[in-house]
């Protein structure tokens, strides 16, 4: 125990020694380290962000849109628009069997509104009573629409927040009234903040019943049902069954509206199921990239070790030669110098980290909650154990030949050597 402490104290010693040579190599490693944790912390953020983004849309969400019917496949003259309706809505519940779920809504962006206190702007959306169970839509007071406030078109509403604050300043509105375009309605609850940052679309929204939306503010235009809706939101059974569950709807669409389910441009959806997946494998693709040009990073950072420490064998040989003379043995030698190799990189490399997790640490405090599709960097596990992994193998190379070397000397030639 005694001796290990020895060759302990003899290699801080040495490293010591040779403090600016040591340094450089030293940051070499931890900037390389640091570098590699930080682009991939970022990486993890954008990553984490894209998914946040998704999730506060809904869960496994697929969006349909009233579209248009091309003449011929890939052309795009004499298009033939046509409108969703609730009865499409109904047929695909009823129909789709990748479909676990399904619902329809009208979107009015012109609709005044109005409370005895002051006025807002702002979507107003006829929605069904399932719309929470699709979209993300949770309740901070009061309570959401229900089955009978949709089948006896009741003019009641649920408030998104900011057109909360903005309609009932500093003042209790569950119970209150609004109008819109002169219709009476009672508020009945209220949305919390939904999303970060400046993003106040979903808060600047409110619900009223869809059946109260078709009887009052329908869809208007030229030869549009009278129950025409703005979208058909669904989601599949699984997430793996998402082009199952779109082929159905396809199909149920196409036949409704006399067009070939085959025509692809007639459909104005977006998966973001498949826009989750597609965001994971770029960013599983750069985090790949990122990892292989940080672990060729480290290793040149111990192909300068070896070179140092072949430096530092060549300095000392007349002391190796002394120190065997004396009776130091072989591996007392090999141990000292291979422990030098492996103490600067596994310094550095916790240098490293630590700077990295600091400024990951520092950027989530000054970013705090207003990023936008953004998370803050975070240190990622296995990030820190691949650098740490490649370190320790760094380390045992860049120590282990020039430790040979050292070790292999003959006292009388180290002696000799000027």
């Amino acid at each position: 125990m005694r001796a290990f402490l020895d060759i302990f104290a003899q290699v801080f010693q040495s490293i010591g020694a040779n403090k600016l040579r040591s340094f450089l190599t030293m940051f070499g490693i931890a900037w390389g380290v640091a570098s590699l944790l930080l682009l991939i912390g970022l990486g993890e953020g954008f990553r984490s962000g894209q998914r946040r983004g998704l999730s506060e849309l809904g869960s496994d969400v697929i969006m349909l849109f009233s579209g248009t019917v091309p003449a011929l496949p890939n052309q795009h003259t004499g298009m033939r628009p046509y409108k969703l309706t609730l009865s499409d809505a109904d047929a695909i519940r009823a129909e789709a069997s990748h479909v676990r779920n399904a619902t329809a809504f009208v979107d009015r962006g012109d609709l005044k509104e109005v409370s005895e206190f002051s006025s807002a702007g702002g979507p107003v959306l006829g929605v069904e009573r399932n719309y929470p169970e699709i979209r993300h839509l949770p309740v901070s007071k009061g309570r959401f629409l229900n089955a009978d406030d949709v089948a006896q078109r009741r003019q009641v509403v649920f408030l998104g927040e900011k057109n909360n604050k903005l309609l009932f300043p500093g003042r209790p509105s569950i119970g209150s009234f609004i109008t819109l375009n002169g219709y009476r309605f009672q508020v009945i609850g209220v949305a919390p903040k939904i999303g970060r940052g400046n993003n106040d679309s979903d808060n600047q929204k409110i619900y009223i019943p869809l059946s109260t939306m078709l009887q009052l503010f329908p869809i208007l235009g030229d030869n549009i049902p009278a129950d025409a809706v703005t979208s058909i939101q669904y989601q599949p059974t699984t997430e793996d069954m998402n082009e199952a569950a779109k082929a159905d709807v396809h199909r149920i669409i196409a036949e409704r509206h006399g067009f070939d389910p085959g025509l692809t441009d007639a459909f104005e959806e977006w998966d973001t199921i498949k826009a989750n997946k597609t965001v994971g494998l770029i960013f599983t693709a750069m985090d790949v990239f990122l990892g292989g040009v940080g672990i060729v990073t480290l290793a040149l950072g111990a192909v300068g070790i070896v070179n140092i420490m072949l430096v530092t064998v060549t300095e000392r040989t007349q002391e190796i030669g002394l120190r065997k003379a004396l009776g130091a043995t072989n591996r007392s030698v090999l141990m000292q110098f291979f422990l030098e190799g492996l103490m600067l990189t596994g310094i550095s490399g916790l240098i490293g980290i630590a700077g990295a997790g600091c400024l990951m640490l520092v950027l989530g405090h000054a970013m705090g909650d207003n990023q936008m599709g953004f998370d803050p960097p975070r240190l990622v596990p296995w990030s820190a154990a691949m650098a740490m992994g490649t370190l320790v193998l760094c380390g045992i190379v860049a120590g282990i030949y020039p430790a040979s070397r050292a070790a292999r000397m003959q006292p009388v030639e180290a002696l000799r050597k000027d």
